[in-house]
């Protein structure tokens, strides 16, 4: 790289829950105006990131699909499966620094909030102090979720947990139990155990389940009425009921 060449920005793009016109002024500008667009999507399939920008992007786009290597086929518990992601990422971040060397910048489309159990954050990580980096927060999946619902999340003093599927059943039990507005991501083949866990903390009548939210195919069901889940975008949700005038 040339001593006089400007270095390219990546910008972590949040796109919201999954419907375009959710996107922030800022989000549908940058999105609308790269030369690069990378994104994250399970190998064969095209990506729900990719998706909500369909019709968005310029015509002369350079694509960059960051392909997972593994998603379910490693437990998460196995070291290999850190092993595997942690390379994945580092490879990633390299192309988009590559790209960024040569003056060009970089939007990279993200589901939801960049900054909330998205991916984005382990490229923030690897590429923050060494390429300039810009985030753009946008609605998160949980929000869309219970709008989706028609009810408010929290009230008053309600203090809100937001819990992944993959903890221990017990632990499930117990975070459930002892807090008043709850949100549970990353359910997908965890909810036999997110079911029995919801039972044993004695919330099942207040346990809300909703499938892609502000997207196409949006379901909202109550849990007790539930028998299966999309294995991605699905939320469960329980309302807190606290103080109001």
């Amino acid at each position: 790289m040339n001593a006089g060449t400007k270095i390219g920005t990546i910008h972590g793009v949040g796109l919201g829950p999954g419907a375009a016109d959710l996107l922030s002024v800022r989000a549908d500008r940058l999105v609308r105006t790269a030369h690069h667009v990378a994104y994250f999507r399970k190998a064969g399939r095209p990506g729900q990131a990719r998706r909500i920008v369909e019709g968005m992007l310029r015509a002369d786009v350079i694509e960059f699909p960051m392909e997972y290597p593994v998603t379910t086929e490693i437990p998460v518990s196995d070291p290999r499966y850190n092993a595997c992601l942690s390379a994945f990422y580092t490879h990633c971040s390299e192309r988009l620094a590559a790209i960024s060397q040569q003056g060009e910048d970089v939007v990279v489309l993200c589901e939801g909030d960049p900054f909330f159990y998205g991916s984005f954050m382990h490229l923030h990580a690897r590429l923050s102090g060494r390429i300039p980096v810009e985030v753009v927060p946008g609605i998160t999946g949980m929000s869309g979720a219970w709008t989706a619902t028609d009810l408010p999340i929290t009230w008053g003093d309600d203090v809100m947990t937001v819990v992944m599927a993959t903890l221990p059943e017990a632990e499930l039990a117990r975070r459930i139990r002892e807090t008043d507005a709850l949100v549970v991501m990353k359910i997908g083949r965890n909810l036999p155990k997110l079911r029995r866990a919801v039972a044993a903390a004695g919330r099942m009548d207040a346990a809300w389940l909703v499938e892609h939210a502000a997207m196409p195919g949006q379901r909202v069901t109550m849990l007790a009425e539930a028998e299966a889940v999309t294995p991605y975008f699905s939320i469960l949700l329980i309302h807190g009921q606290g103080r109001r005038p």
